[in-house]
């Protein structure tokens, strides 16, 4: 609709229009994860509410954290075949409408099939997945820096609403609080319609500081629509700003459609690859010990100790502001250092801060040094595992390679979610599962020192395989 004309115009400017896609996918990752870190701060007035258990709601949030993972991998075909446009909106709806749908709620079958299913499904179309697939496909320079803000926007918007959705619960009720990411994210659906689309070439464009001559892979049927002759000429650069778009005009057409079998295919190809199942093996682990158990439980932790909800969303909301500070420098320390080496270092870090947590005393001066070493670590694993993806088994297929390690991190969290409320309600308290997680911490630093440098993976069983999403 705007994207065409805005792209020209800010090419003039010599504005990369890469940024634009790039922060409407930080605003849609922003408001999916906002509406998935929300029922962590409903767990104890939903209880109050219907007389659930907490190990109740959590299978339900289990649920909802395990679709989020699974549905990862095929999100990376959703947007090849239809487009980012369609998906991200798709995704919105959904999470907006199960929102809004949970507000009626009376049973708690409502409960698993709105916050459980809806929710994983709608949050899981965008995830993680969408920060590397666009940062693939629209940026040859800072990719790791891209990867880096996307990746803080999902960890901190899961986190940084906390405090109003708190603050919303105790003056008007739990049901008050989901209305301002409802809004939002309606406002964002808007501007995913208006301005995104797939692929530098549908704008005539090359990736954001690719070389000269690299777009001549791109179409010339999308380089400038409806033009042609002497006209066709001068499209292509004004929508560029980059001389390399004019080898535009001479390059081949699009691949087919991926197949929805595709992941599993890749999936098949991979399953034999140690890098492969280590990335997984640590992204469970990191799973476990973020989503799964400080979103998902810590307020009703903080409770525990008598910590109100505000203020313990409070502490969230910090850890969140030090998490985006602290995934950004992931990604640019991605770039330039052993990201083995950089995994290493945020397991044992995390293991270190999960370990004081239950002798914090939770006071404000307690709790703030671990939303401080936490939040820094929140979720910087994901650059470098990023870029490990992408090292051994190629910048094609890393996208739907990273979906299945990303839906392993989400099955982590799934555990972790389910496992601390079970310990929750047979013990009374949460220590048993934050000792385990932080042993898990340490388990997922030895193992990050394992993987090699480099490492090969083999060729995808059909040889049409395209960004990992070919026909079978």
């Amino acid at each position: 609709m705007f994207a065409l004309p805005l792209s020209r115009w800010l090419a003039r400017r010599r504005f990369h229009y890469a940024w634009v896609i790039a922060g409407v996918a930080f605003l849609t990752m922003l408001t999916t994860s906002a509406a998935l870190g929300l029922p962590g701060a409903m767990l104890l007035p939903l209880s109050g509410e219907f007389g659930w258990d907490t190990d109740q709601i959590s299978s339900a949030l289990a649920l909802r954290f395990a679709l989020f993972g699974l549905v990862g991998p095929f999100a990376a075909v959703f947007m090849e075949r239809y487009g980012l446009r369609a998906v991200l909106a798709t995704a919105l709806s959904l999470v907006a409408g199960g929102l809004v749908l949970s507000t009626v709620m009376s049973h708690f079958w409502q409960l698993v099939t709105l916050w459980g299913v809806v929710l994983g499904v709608g949050s899981g179309m965008t995830a993680l997945v969408l920060g590397a697939v666009v940062a693939n496909r629209w940026f040859d320079r800072h990719r790791g820096l891209v990867i880096g803000v996307l990746t803080a926007s999902s960890a901190t918007g899961q986190l940084a609403f906390l405090p109003l959705a708190a603050w919303l619960i105790q003056h008007h009720g739990w049901r008050s609080a989901v209305i301002p990411t409802v809004i939002v994210g309606t406002i964002v659906a808007v501007l995913a319609v208006a301005l995104l689309r797939s692929h530098p070439r549908d704008l005539g464009l090359a990736p954001y500081g690719a070389e000269e001559g690299t777009a001549a892979d791109l179409p010339a049927s999308t380089a400038a629509p409806s033009t042609s002759g002497a006209q066709a000429s001068t499209a292509a650069p004004l929508a560029t700003g980059n001389p390399a778009a004019t080898a535009a005009n001479t390059s081949p057409a699009p691949s087919p459609r991926p197949s929805f079998l595709a992941p599993f295919i890749v999936l098949r190809s991979v399953s034999g690859n140690r890098t492969f199942w280590v990335l997984a093996g640590t992204f469970f682990i990191c799973g476990l010990s973020t989503n799964g158990l400080i979103q998902t439980h810590f307020i009703t932790l903080c409770g525990d100790f008598g910590l109100a909800a505000v203020p313990a969303a409070s502490v969230l909301a910090m850890m969140g502001a030090f998490d985006f500070v602290g995934t950004i420098l992931s990604g640019w320390l991605s770039d330039r250092y052993d990201s083995r080496k950089l995994l290493c270092w945020y397991y044992g870090l995390r293991a270190l801060s999960l370990f004081w947590l239950p002798h914090s005393t939770f006071t404000l001066y307690g709790l703030s040094l671990f939303a401080m070493f936490y939040g820094l670590d929140w979720i910087a694993t994901v650059p470098p595992t990023v870029k490990l993806a992408a090292a051994g088994f190629g910048r094609e297929r890393a996208g739907v390679v990273f979906g299945w390690i990303f839906a392993a991190h989400q099955l982590g969290a799934a555990t972790a979610a389910y496992g601390a409320g079970l310990t929750r309600t047979l013990l009374m308290t949460y220590t048993p599962a934050l000792y385990a997680a932080g042993l898990a911490c340490l388990l997922a630093a030895a193992l990050a020192l394992t993987l090699r440098r480099s490492s090969k993976t083999p060729a995808p069983p059909t040889p049409a395989a395209v960004n990992g999403l070919a026909h079978p």
